[in-house]
């Protein structure tokens, strides 16, 4: 705890996200105990998804505690969830604004999740089911933007044995044991049964790897836009003009980010431009022929002409 709130500046309010698991009430234990410690406020909000009978007293049970905890404000965020992208989704949507709603109305400096060793274990599993590349494996990041994981390397029972430590009796939500979310069927199914074939360890080494994977997905992030800039030779009225040839020296997995990062800078979703997309567009690149234009995803093509390759919306859409 010390080490994540190392940076903040004197009197900075810090908030912690508490749900009363006991992941998220260790957290809160903590930042309340070392807050004060190093010239810092400490506040909490717990959300209210109102998907529960008894959920808004639960809620308040769990703003009760923040008193004895020395944490102040303290706060619940009542939400309705939608339908959108499935039921986790759609909650993680809804209690992430209500969180950055709260943080800026308090002007908070940061805010707190409890996500442990466990839960990124799990998100790298889910991440690899879905095949989605090297950013997906890398798991959660332990600061993005207000957002802090100071949990990430500790495990769940750690965080359990805490709250038994200080006496706190930690709420558990029905829904984390519900095997209709695919997150607890990899909790309760796939990760046991890893430990078992494999060995004890395998949610420290795939936390592990999400660490490695993380720092060679941003160190390419890094190569990809200062290769984007090299390359691009024009942005006019959203349509973005590469050069081919300096798109031919660049290695495969960095020409396919400038690639993927050009279609979104021309106005192409990011989350409906798939794989499948850029390596059509990377063709145009290694193995032109003469091919005619790529259609991508918002209406927009990707064609070669003259040694250029250029993303614009399609005259056709």
């Amino acid at each position: 705890m010390r080490e994540a709130l190392a940076d903040l500046p004197h009197e900075a309010l810090v908030l912690a996200a508490c749900s009363g698991g006991a992941d998220s009430l260790a957290l809160a234990a903590a930042l309340g105990f070392v807050a004060p410690r190093m010239g810092l406020r400490a506040g909490l909000l717990t959300v209210d998804h109102q998907l529960q009978p008894g959920s808004a007293e639960r809620a308040q049970q769990v703003v009760n505690q923040a008193a004895r905890l020395g944490l102040h404000p303290a706060e619940v965020l009542t939400v309705t969830v939608g339908t959108e992208g499935g039921p986790e989704a759609a909650a993680r949507e809804a209690r992430y604004a209500a969180l950055a709603a709260a943080a800026d109305r308090l002007r908070a400096a940061a805010v707190l999740l409890g996500h442990t060793r466990d839960d990124q274990a799990e998100t790298v599993l889910l991440g690899l089911a879905r095949g989605s590349g090297l950013r997906s494996l890398s798991g959660m990041a332990a600061q993005a933007g207000r957002y802090r994981r100071p949990f990430l390397d500790l495990s769940r029972a750690t965080t359990v044995a805490a709250c038994r430590a200080l006496g706190l009796t930690p709420w558990d939500d029905p829904h984390n044991e519900d095997p209709r979310y695919t997150r607890v069927r990899v909790r309760q199914k796939v990760l046991p049964v890893l430990e078992q074939e494999l060995g004890p360890g395998v949610a420290e080494a795939l936390a592990r790897t999400a660490r490695m994977a993380r720092e060679d997905a941003d160190a390419l992030d890094e190569w990809t836009e200062s290769a984007y800039q090299d390359c691009a030779l024009s942005d006019i009225d959203g349509a973005i003009t590469l050069a081919v040839k300096k798109l031919e020296n660049l290695p495969d997995a960095v020409r396919r980010r400038v690639l993927r990062r050009a279609a979104i800078a021309a106005g192409s979703p990011s989350g409906a431009l798939s794989a499948t997309h850029v390596l059509a567009v990377d063709r145009l690149v290694t193995r032109w022929r003469g091919q005619k234009a790529v259609d991508l995803p918002g209406g927009l093509s990707a064609t070669r002409r003259y040694g250029n390759l250029i993303l614009a919306i399609s005259p056709h859409a």
